[in-house]
């Protein structure tokens, strides 16, 4: 079932920087925010998990309002290509999500992920409350530990207000990427996610 979002306005001088506010139509429905690279095969992983009821693909944590993908990649806005998952954590608890984001990325590399360079790469868990933030705090510990002398260079912090990419990046591997090969996004599915512009 397709739910909307409502953007509610902030108030501040510097609106890229308000919370993201923006209110869910599904009641017991959560956002979560997350940046692991370039979004294109991050979307795809969640979009994939049961529970997931909508994906989107954006632009969070920068500085300027209504940035486009030219504008984030010129490396001026401090922008993260992020992925904003709306779950039911019914089906599908957070940690789960974690999870998933931890096994999707390198997150010892700065403001890179393998070709992908640039601060709009960087890797982060942005929460929405929290016990987001808690859980966010105890994984990365967990992953820490996991790789040892290996420093995790995510970060923690509140979900910034979230601006929508261009509708091309949208579901941008299930809609067939730069070489019109669709992938599946079907709940369950463990094919290899391959990423190509």
């Amino acid at each position: 079932m397709a739910s909307t979002v409502e953007k509610k306005e902030g108030n501040g001088a510097h609106p890229a920087l308000d919370p993201d506010s923006d209110v869910l139509d599904q009641p017991g429905h959560e956002l979560a925010q997350f940046g692991a690279g370039c979004f294109w095969g991050v979307e795809l992983a969640f979009q994939r998990v049961e529970g997931v009821v909508k994906t989107e693909v954006g632009y969070s944590q920068g500085h300027v309002p209504d940035p486009n993908y030219k504008l984030v990649c010129s490396g001026s806005t401090n922008h993260v290509e992020v992925v904003r998952v709306q779950f039911d954590p019914q089906v599908c608890p957070y940690p789960n999500l974690l999870s998933l984001f931890w096994s999707r990325h390198d997150p010892t590399t700065a403001n890179r992920q393998g070709g992908d360079v640039g601060a709009q790469y960087r890797s982060g868990i942005y929460y929405y409350n929290e016990t987001q933030a808690r859980l966010a705090q105890q994984s990365k510990e967990a992953k820490q530990v996991e790789l040892g002398d290996k420093k995790i260079v995510t970060e923690i912090l509140p979900a910034k207000r979230f601006y929508r990419a261009e509708e091309y990046h949208q579901q941008y591997l299930e809609k067939g990427g730069g070489q019109g090969v669709k992938q599946s996004a079907e709940k369950g599915c463990n094919d290899p996610i391959r990423c190509s512009g």
